[in-house]
């Protein structure tokens, strides 16, 4: 071809003219590993974002007080995530030291919150690992803070990036983002539409919640801070992350959040949004969100359905199914078990997600009461299950 024929054709191209692939969309045809069992698993509630007095913005929050919690509204994991740069990454000597850091009933993580001049992550594992390197590398390029992510063998989550300390690395380093931070739901918007984004991008990558906390109740009036209403506002589980894991234990748990079998509530009482379609069309959900697979050319069937003892038997519950990225329909639900099913065909060779999200009555959190008008109506929302998506993306 001519250098004029060449010009020719790319300017047909960018002007939409001949038969370019969509943005993004387009995907050769990807090897992909079999879907896992749905039921050989158990669902698990926690959270992953919360500030202990090991950090020093934080008031009335001894790693006893969350701790204890955690264990009265029955959550199953929990990590406390301080501020590795107010303890000069030594959070191995500190917040993991505590020996408040003990629970019978709730697996514990290891992990804390990665503060940069460039955003903040957190960096979690089922086990203690030298986060003092990751703390040294953080004003380092990209590529050397993956090295070293990988040889530490973590799970990173960029935190609240739609916020004033927006995550500014590549997103290429973290398996997750936090798309919903603290129980105000409204302050969201920036942190969901960069995982739509991510998600548009052929990332498989996993949303969670965090709420997080910071502040914990006084335990005598002069001990009460400017900040310490925050307790009964944002606590322990505001938003909860739920992980479908194979087993209870800590590794599992990443496991979980890292393959991205997570829904997120908005809090530790209210209902789970369970998402799952039917493939092969027998009538059996064979996918759950965070599964990808290829779709077969025929219309796929999705189920959408709430489970948990906090249910309103009365009430409509209101769906919103968002395709890649897009509001694709708004379905109502109701009933004992409310459950809505939708139909939709992915394109064989096209790279497809689908998410949900529920909104329904608030749920009633007794040790965190104002938490209820802060998260209004959103009750929770599923990630996506995928089509056609690159494991090696």
């Amino acid at each position: 071809m001519s250098l004029r024929a060449l010009a020719v054709a790319v300017v047909l191209v960018l002007a939409g003219l001949v038969g370019a692939p969509a943005f993004g969309r387009q995907d050769p045809d990807p090897k992909l590993p079999p879907v896992a069992s749905l039921t050989d698993g158990v669902w698990m509630k926690g959270d992953l974002h919360i500030h202990s007095r090991h950090s020093k913005d934080s008031s009335n929050n001894p790693v006893r007080k969350i701790i204890a919690l955690a264990e009265t509204v029955g959550m199953d994991y929990l990590l406390i995530s301080d501020h590795d740069n107010h303890v000069l990454g030594d959070v191995a000597h500190n917040t993991w030291a505590d020996p408040e850091y003990a629970s019978k009933s709730v697996i514990l993580l290891y992990g804390a919150e990665w503060t940069t001049h460039r955003g903040h992550g957190t960096a979690l594992a089922a086990r203690p690992y030298d986060h003092q390197r990751l703390y040294d590398v953080a004003d380092e390029r990209d590529v050397e803070i993956a090295r070293v992510k990988k040889a530490l063998g973590i799970h990173l989550s960029a935190n609240h990036p739609g916020t004033r300390d927006a995550f500014a690395f590549s997103f290429d380093l973290v398996d997750s983002v936090e798309a919903w931070q603290s129980a105000v739901w409204a302050n969201n918007v920036g942190n969901m539409h960069i995982w739509d984004d991510m998600l548009k991008s052929g990332r498989h990558m996993t949303g969670r919640g965090g709420s997080d906390s910071h502040h914990g109740y006084p335990d005598t009036p002069e001990q009460k801070t400017p900040l310490s209403y925050q307790a009964a506002e944002n606590n322990v589980g505001t938003p909860t992350t739920w992980v479908f894991a194979k087993a209870r234990t800590g590794q599992a748990v990443v496991d979980a959040l890292t393959n991205g079998r997570v829904a997120i509530s908005a809090n530790p009482f209210s209902p789970r949004v369970e998402f799952t379609a039917d493939l092969d069309g027998d009538g059996r959900a064979d996918m759950m969100q965070g599964d990808n697979a290829k779709p077969t050319g025929k219309p796929i069937g999705f189920r959408v359905q709430l489970a948990g003892k906090s249910v309103v038997t009365a009430a409509t519950y209101t769906v919103r199914v968002i395709k890649d990225g897009q509001p694709f329909a708004k379905l109502q639900m109701s009933g004992a078990t409310p459950s809505v099913d939708f139909t939709d065909t992915p394109a064989p060779r096209v790279r497809t997600y689908y998410r949900v999200e529920v909104e329904g009555p608030p749920t009633p959190y007794p040790q965190v009461p104002g938490s209820m008008a802060l998260s209004g109506n959103m009750l929770g929302l599923s990630n996506p299950i995928y089509f056609n998506f690159d494991p090696k993306f």
